[in-house]
């Protein structure tokens, strides 16, 4: 319950959100009201919806969350594994739109 009382800095926000995630797939969801975005492996779908609503100004209906395990590599001849990342599909209430030219820091 503290979570969802709790405000959240501008900064704090660039912390949640790393990136937007521009794939195809990503690009269809878009006409859905639906925005992917790669966040922090330790932040909550709380903390998620209030940095999008902080950095983007829109409200938030849904936000589905989902880590992805790193896939196995070869590199040089050594075997590794990239890293596991944390992605989040944040769906928008009617009429809230996110400007795809916008650039998180």
């Amino acid at each position: 319950m503290k979570n969802k009382l709790k405000q959240i800095s501008l900064d704090q926000a660039y912390d949640i959100i790393k990136r937007p995630i521009t794939t195809e797939k990503s690009t269809n969801l878009q006409q859905f009201n639906q925005y992917s975005f790669i966040v922090s492996k330790n932040s909550n779908t709380f903390e998620i919806k209030k940095a999008i609503e902080v950095i983007f100004k829109v409200k938030v209906s849904k936000v589905n969350t989902s880590i992805l395990r790193g896939k196995g590599k070869t590199f040089k001849g050594q075997y590794g594994f990239r890293k596991d990342t944390k992605r989040a599909i944040v769906t928008l209430n009617e009429g809230n739109t996110i400007d795809s030219s916008l650039e998180i820091k």
